[in-house]
């Protein structure tokens, strides 16, 4: 694990200096991929590291392990509250679908949290433009596989450390990292809207697709979800179509 940290490390400090800028920063939710990738990047630019956190309607126990991600991995931080903005953002929006007869209830949900994980990273791009830092993603391959980020909200970013690493490889180079028992042991969400949680909205586990991903067996029913995520998430990792002139 030594080794693979150090590798990680040296090549974010790589792309740093092929891109020519300053150092990276990273929205830090409480979660364990955003926990770890703050330890790694710290580790990169002790001086240079932003941990940014962005609460937005957040739970006070979220907020209270991003703090201990903070104070754990000794990374700069800054908290910029989002919820007032979402709202407005949002609001502003649905009246506009519902004055023109567009507004989907069915769609409100998924609609307004993506918008959730957008503001998010819009925030970031605009601390990363007065830093001149990367913005590091935090997927790994098992969210990356089955399409669980948003497309140019947690999937909009410079570079991703931990894309060839799964759930429980990210586990365990948390706990080689010092990441807070609390936070290695919670379960994964992507905190976008109350009690929401990845494997409830997945319909299957980050064991199972961890497990699928290695080539192992798993029920047919589990496999056939994560074959139809792969399938209908594939947009999200290809690059843009274009047109070609002939």
């Amino acid at each position: 694990m030594q080794k693979i940290v150090d590798e990680i490390v040296k090549w974010l400090q790589e792309r740093v200096e092929e891109a020519g800028l300053n150092g990276l920063l990273v929205g830090v939710s409480g979660g364990l991929d955003s926990a770890v990738v703050a330890h790694l990047i710290q580790r990169a630019f002790p001086d240079n590291s932003l941990g940014v956190m962005l609460p937005l309607n957040t739970k006070l126990r979220d907020m209270d392990h991003a703090n201990k991600v903070i104070e754990r991995s000794g990374i700069n931080d800054v908290t910029i509250d989002l919820t007032e903005p979402h709202e407005a953002m949002y609001s502003s929006i649905s009246k506009q679908l519902k004055q023109g007869n567009a507004f989907n209830e069915e769609s409100d949900q998924l609609a307004g949290a993506n918008l959730r994980a957008r503001l998010r990273m819009s925030t970031l791009y605009t601390l990363s433009a007065h830093y001149n830092y990367l913005v590091v993603g935090t997927d790994n391959v098992s969210e990356w596989y089955t399409g669980y980020f948003t497309k140019y909200g947690d999937g909009g970013v410079d570079i991703l450390p931990l894309l060839e690493f799964t759930k429980q490889e990210v586990r365990e180079m948390g706990e080689f990292l010092g990441v807070h028992p609390d936070i290695l042991g919670k379960k994964p969400s992507a905190d976008l809207w109350e009690g929401q949680t990845d494997e409830d909205e997945m319909g299957t586990t980050y064991d199972k697709i961890d497990a699928y991903l290695k080539g192992e067996e798993i029920p047919e029913e589990d496999k056939k979800i994560i074959e139809d995520m792969h399938k209908r998430t594939t947009h999200k990792r290809e690059p843009l179509p274009h047109f070609h002139r002939s």
